[in-house]
């Protein structure tokens, strides 16, 4: 199946990603993580609730943390440009035969809540409460040092269905790969900020959560974290990296929280604004298409994720094989 063209007359506007909700099963080993570790700053801490931004945002969270009994994920979440764009996507995924719903969300306008062809639960919002900037206290800044949320990759049964109905929401290909042999799609990365990618889908068991991804200034950053990791208890929760993504050209690291949630940390990918911007495309057999060094990753980023709560998965209808590391 061809990427399809780019839509720039979507039904309603997109922003960019916002946050995600994630259950955890112990929240102070997840502030440790998030906060003393990685460096996202706490912005609201009950018994159950964590929530977190990283340095140049000013909306209340990019990441909120819930006690629960197993770990999940709620939804991926999605900030429109105005409280009118809420009732264009309300209709549109309606006549898509998709459920909508209002929910209630805390530090946030209307919230709609809905899914993709596969279930992916999606939830958009106009407004969410302002907080002050912090991006020049620079005594604040520690860990990583993370300036923002960068982008969701979550796994599809048919990465084609998916690409399709992001696209008429008016999300645009930026780099995929194709199985030679099927000529279908094994993967996709998509964007509307105007970097590589919000959102991003490989093939795989799902609708599950492959990674939440967040940006950081330099590769230097990845390095300190990494010794800072190797020496406070966390070398284990190192899953791959680092190193240069093929795909994307980013910098990055990959690595797990304590429940097994997978992190990337991602930086100097590239601009990708331009209406006439055109996919670049990959071989999945190619050795530099998930590395450019040529280092394959290991089986569990390919078969590893996080389950979306209360969502029924289904295996990937197509059966192809990218490099694994032994």
């Amino acid at each position: 199946m061809p990427v399809p063209a780019h839509n720039l007359t979507p039904p309603f506007n997109v922003v960019r990603l916002s946050h995600v909700d994630l259950a955890v099963t112990d929240l102070e080993a997840s502030r440790a993580f998030y906060a003393d570790t990685l460096g996202l700053q706490v912005t609201h801490q009950d018994d159950d609730t964590l929530t977190l931004r990283a340095m140049e945002e000013r909306g209340h969270h990019c990441l909120i943390l819930r006690r629960a009994e197993a770990p999940s994920a709620q939804a991926v979440v999605f900030k429109v440009w105005s409280e009118a764009d809420l009732d264009l996507a309300e209709a549109w995924f309606a006549d898509k035969g998709r459920p909508t719903e209002w929910v209630d969300r805390r530090w946030q306008g209307r919230t709609l809540r809905s899914s993709d062809p596969h279930g992916l639960p999606i939830e958009f919002y106009a407004r969410m409460d302002r907080l002050e900037p912090i991006h020049q206290h620079y005594k604040l800044y520690r860990g990583v040092k993370p300036l923002r949320i960068d982008h969701f990759n979550c796994f599809s049964p048919n990465v084609d269905d998916s690409v399709g109905f992001w696209n008429e929401m008016g999300f645009r290909v930026t780099e995929y790969t194709e199985d030679k042999d099927s000529k279908r799609l094994w993967a996709a990365w998509m964007h509307r900020k105007g970097g590589v990618h919000d959102m991003a889908f490989t093939n795989g068991h799902g609708p599950r959560l492959h990674h939440v991804a967040f940006w950081v200034p330099t590769p230097l950053n990845i390095i300190d974290l990494l010794d800072l990791m190797a020496t406070t208890g966390y070398v284990s929760h190192i899953e791959r990296g680092p190193g240069r993504h093929g795909i994307s050209n980013a910098f990055f690291l990959y690595i797990r929280d304590p429940d097994g949630h997978r992190i990337e940390i991602y930086c100097s990918d590239y601009q990708t604004v331009d209406p006439d911007h055109e996919p670049i495309h990959w071989d999945l057999k190619d050795p530099q298409r998930q590395t450019l060094w040529g280092a394959p990753a290991p089986r569990s980023w390919f078969e590893e994720g996080t389950l979306f709560e209360g969502i029924d998965t289904r295996a990937p209808e197509l059966d192809a094989q990218p490099i694994v590391a032994p």
